[in-house]
């Protein structure tokens, strides 16, 4: 089990491509961050917490960046008080304090001759952490699945660009779905191109999983391989 550390941090970059997405990186300033693919941190803002107190507010954001690179990233929508703070209050040059890692979304047992990703919008950060780190050339043909409102939004085409630089990464690996043009995410079809014994990875909106979850089951997928990002 992942021992749970608290890092002080100082956010050197903010993104927004989007309006109210917003990509923040974050330096240790004290020991370097330690996690693994697909795990996730706790993140807490209130300037007055000293690292030794009871911890503050907080909120859950996935990691999408691959343990190897020094700094660490995430991707939040404001939807809530809490990141409507994170919007207002965080620059260039805060310090804030995480917590982590926690999660085990890829330590789980799967099939990694047969592996299916899929996810909507701002889900596919976690599968980041992975797609970009040395141990995604474990994954034999993996089929990554993307869902988007339109093109705007897909701002992680960076991130895939270099998940093509292993020898295992296809072309055809990616399929990207746009909602104003395509549809959503069609996920009988993804169970017609993959089958039943793929191992299956959902990330996305809670009512998303829950449907998708249960269309594969109902397809004959084992619930077994159907491995979700859920934890908000």
């Amino acid at each position: 089990m992942a021992i749970i550390k608290k890092y002080r941090a100082e956010i050197i970059s903010i993104d927004s491509f989007i309006d109210g997405v917003y990509t923040l990186q974050f330096k240790s300033l004290d020991k370097p961050f330690k996690y693994s693919p697909g795990q996730f941190l706790h993140i807490a803002i209130d300037a007055d917490y000293d690292g030794a107190s009871q911890w503050p507010e907080s909120r859950c954001f996935s990691l999408q960046t691959s343990p190897e690179e020094t700094d660490a990233k995430i991707t939040y929508a404001v939807k809530g008080g809490f990141t409507r703070k994170m919007e207002q209050e965080l620059k260039v040059g805060s310090e804030v304090w995480l917590k982590l890692p926690y999660g085990e979304l890829f330590d789980q047992e799967h099939n990694k001759s047969k592996t299916v990703f899929i996810a909507g919008g701002t889900g596919v950060t976690p599968f980041l952490s992975l797609f970009t780190d040395e141990s995604f050339k474990e994954y034999q043909n993996p089929k990554i699945y993307l869902g988007f409102r339109n093109e705007s939004l897909h701002i992680y085409q960076d991130e895939l660009n270099s998940v093509k630089a292993f020898e295992n990464f296809v072309e055809n690996c990616v399929t990207i779905f746009y909602e104003e043009k395509e549809g959503v995410i069609d996920i009988n079809r993804i169970f017609d191109e993959n089958g039943t014994d793929a191992s299956y990875f959902i990330s996305g909106p809670p009512v998303m999983i829950k449907l998708f979850k249960q269309a594969l089951i109902s397809r004959g997928v084992d619930a077994t391989n159907i491995l979700t990002d859920d934890w908000e």
